[in-house]
């Protein structure tokens, strides 16, 4: 069982030390990275100029442009809620950016009632992702959209 309260003060550790957007969720995708197992991406993508755009992440190279409505992520965006996906091939629209992948999650991330990101997690395990962990790492986004600080990235 993953201990996500372990990750959630981790990664606040880093937000208090230097709250800075970019470099804060460098090291929050580290942490997920090398602390759940049976993934192989963790990271973000950041809404710049209405589509997703490539974030900070830990894993192999991913596409760097999804539109809103493409794939988990675009569509977890436009549907505004959480994409547990138990098999990304059976999801229609899904973009492979890793035929390893199997299974994602996908956590849209809001300041001031806008998106402004999502929280993206692959596996290439069948069903990685359950209840538990989308509870646990919905914390954790609420931690993020909570405590980064946008001062180096402009948003809309």
């Amino acid at each position: 069982m993953t201990d996500y309260k372990l990750i959630k003060e981790q990664i606040k550790g880093f937000a208090e030390a230097d709250p800075l957007f970019l470099p804060f969720l460098s090291n929050a995708s580290a942490v997920l990275y090398q602390s759940l197992p049976d993934i192989n991406w963790a990271g973000f993508y950041l809404m710049i100029e209405g589509r997703l755009v490539l974030g900070p992440f830990q894993g192999n190279p991913a596409c760097i442009h999804i539109a809103i409505g493409k794939g988990v992520c675009g569509t977890a965006v436009q549907e505004k809620r959480i994409l547990r996906v138990e098999d990304v091939h059976q999801f229609p629209g899904h973009i492979a950016c890793d035929s390893a992948s199997r299974s994602e999650i996908v956590i849209p991330l809001e300041k001031e009632g806008e998106i402004f990101g999502v929280l993206d997690i692959d596996s290439p395990v069948l069903n990685r992702f359950l209840e538990e962990d989308e509870a646990g790492l919905k914390e954790i986004a609420g931690l993020i959209q909570e405590m980064a600080v946008f001062r180096d990235l402009e948003l809309p």
